[in-house]
């Protein structure tokens, strides 16, 4: 074979196995805040889709008879609506074959309609706006409970075990604290008990001045109150309130029940103040799974869990799952095989409902003591 001729092929060989090996990659998005107030839980999020993905290319993805390697392609929101939006665009142009994300309510909701209009699949392991799934996205999919769940537990929680009777209610004004504090104050209504809401105000998620709400809330003596936002502001309205001298019970739901609220609030928290909700959990037959996770993220990464890394994890596992039952990697293929999917992850079973709500959702109520997080109980 003459010299130029063996060049000739051997460029198209090389082009022909570099086109091989692109095909067999399965690109997966992961969108959080990992940069902004909240970026320790958006990387937690990121870390709990790496773990999944670490795990899959050790043991070999096989799909159709065919081997792949997932690859991780994670951006960053910043928690912005517009931010999201944007990255969501950015990975439709990148062609990812799935999306695990965005982390909040306010992103992920705008950022879905991309998603469905590209018809790429999209599991949020930590967004809880009912919104989110009730747009009629085929695409749209979450292994958490939402906010009327969440909301729900939390108010029969506060009138029942609590004895709450003076509420207080403050939002952030985000799609996620409107959301939840929302919800909230239909749970204490339809609760009953001679439990009523004393007081409303509003505050936002970039806020570290609450003197003036705070003064206002201390004059209709609550004894709770309930905040619909994320720890970053939550530990340090904790910290006015002691300067208020308000030693009132403190409630949240999952935006508030991080392991890092202690640190955010100092020793502004007594014991057994704060209570809060994280909208997953699992119930004791199951618990051996998430203690393994823990033990295994801790392992890897030198830290505790957060709050939602094992959903991100399970929320890729399940969408390579779908993958393989399809027989392939391709949205148009194994979306409808996402939708019926029966998934047996650390975080419970995992099936979705007709809105792409997982079914049976189960929710996990915390204390704090001695400025560590403690589960109370598990409810549904």
């Amino acid at each position: 074979m003459p010299f130029t001729s063996k060049v000739v092929f051997m460029a198209v060989a090389l082009a022909c196995a570099a086109g091989a090996r692109a095909d067999d990659v399965i690109k997966i998005g992961h969108v959080a805040a990992t940069s902004g107030p909240i970026a320790h839980l958006g990387k937690d999020n990121e870390n709990g889709a790496r773990m999944a993905v670490d795990e899959l290319n050790a043991k070999g993805v096989l799909i159709g008879g065919k081997r792949y390697r997932v690859v991780l392609q994670a951006e960053d929101d910043a928690g912005d609506p517009k931010q999201g939006a944007a990255v969501a665009q950015k990975l439709v142009d990148a062609k990812v074959q799935g999306v695990v994300g965005h982390e909040n309510s306010g992103t992920t909701i705008p950022a879905s309609r991309i998603y469905h209009a590209a018809g790429i699949p999209q599991i949020s392991p930590s967004a809880s706006n009912p919104k989110y799934t009730r747009q009629g996205y085929n695409t749209a999919f979450r292994n958490i409970a939402n906010d009327e769940q969440l909301g729900a537990a939390l108010a029969r929680y506060a009138v029942q075990a609590g004895k709450a009777k003076r509420i207080a209610v403050v939002d952030d004004r985000t799609a996620y604290g409107q959301g939840v504090a929302d919800e909230f104050a239909k749970g204490i209504k339809r609760a009953g008990a001679g439990a009523s809401i004393v007081a409303q105000q509003y505050t936002n998620d970039k806020a570290s001045d609450f003197s003036a709400i705070l003064t206002a809330i201390k004059a209709s003596k609550p004894d709770l109150i309930f905040f619909g936002g994320m720890d970053a502001v939550g530990g340090p309205m904790l910290r006015q309130m002691r300067q208020l001298g308000m030693a009132v019970q403190f409630m949240g739901g999952d935006g508030l029940c991080s392991d890092s609220l202690a640190r955010l609030a100092g020793d502004a928290m007594r014991d057994g103040q704060v209570i809060c909700a994280e909208a997953g959990g699992v119930e004791p037959a199951q618990q051996k799974g998430m203690d393994d996770f823990r033990a295994a993220y801790r392992r890897k990464f030198g830290i505790g869990v957060e709050t939602y890394a094992p959903y991100a994890y399970d929320a890729l596992l399940t969408m390579v799952q779908a993958m393989q039952q399809a027989g392939s990697p391709e949205p148009a293929r194994y979306l409808p095989v996402l939708a019926k999917i029966r998934h047996q992850g650390v975080t419970g079973n995992i099936a979705f409902d007709a809105r792409g709500d997982v079914q049976d959702g189960v929710l996990t109520i915390y204390t704090f003591r001695g400025g560590k997080r403690q589960q109370v109980a598990v409810v549904k």
